[in-house]
């Protein structure tokens, strides 16, 4: 494949290095500093887009490939209000849009299991829930998209809980997520079912960036030649 990044900070570089290592083509970078190289004759050479940009850019430089009909695969978080709008685009537009706050294979992973622990510790009533999420200084948004998946996740298995809110504003009937930012921590999630007698958790921890640029890789060689909205669980075969 040819592969247009967007995005090019330590996701972009990371992104870059798998593609290559898996025998595609990187003929377009698209940076802070050359969006305007995001257009019609240099998105012509391209099969497919893969963007880690920001939450403020994110859905113009979806737009910009999808309008052209490329394909496209999202990693950024923080722009769910127009989420919605780019997948419209895509239908409408005739190609193919995949958006996933976290690609990496382990945490898709994670993802099922929440799921399955919610239906079964949800049973319960002296079980109560937590989720804590841990990423680097620089992350931008709070809490990460993953955690927001997590608490989506747990809700949709729930008939008690209703939503997610910060741990500082815990109330009845939401989840509270707990963000912690230091370091050079890649992304660690943990959710924990509590009661008086024990606690059940499970628990993703990165240790680099890789599993996430793998993912968006492998999502990439998914959807290039096929059309329409897609999800992780589409790619994985869950």
């Amino acid at each position: 494949m040819n592969i247009a990044i967007i995005g090019y900070g330590r996701m972009g570089h990371e992104v870059e290095s798998i593609a290559m290592e898996r025998g595609h083509t990187v003929n377009l970078i698209i940076d802070i500093n050359n969006v305007s190289d995001l257009n019609r004759e240099n998105l012509g050479k391209v099969d497919v887009a893969i963007e880690f940009s920001s939450p403020s850019t994110a859905f113009s430089n979806v737009s910009a490939c999808l309008n052209e009909g490329v394909p496209v695969v999202s990693g950024t978080t923080g722009w769910l209000n127009d989420l919605e709008k780019a997948k419209e685009l895509c239908l409408r537009k005739g190609t193919s849009f995949i958006h996933s706050t976290n690609f990496s294979i382990g945490v898709n992973i994670l993802f099922r299991l929440n799921s399955e622990l919610a239906k079964l510790a949800g049973k319960h009533g002296e079980y109560q829930v937590l989720i804590e999420e841990i990423h680097h200084t620089r992350k931008l948004d709070a809490p990460s998209g993953t955690a927001i998946t997590l608490a989506n996740g747990i809700v949709e298995n729930s008939d008690k809980l209703i939503g997610w809110v910060f741990e500082k504003d815990k109330k009845e009937g939401y989840i509270p997520v707990r963000s912690v930012r230091e370091g050079n921590v890649p992304g660690t999630h943990i959710i924990s079912w509590e009661s008086e007698s024990d606690i059940i958790s499970i628990r993703h921890e990165a240790k680099n960036r890789k599993g996430f640029a793998l993912g968006a890789v492998v999502a990439a060689e998914f959807i290039y030649n096929r059309k329409g909205v897609f999800t992780m669980e589409d790619v994985l075969g869950f």
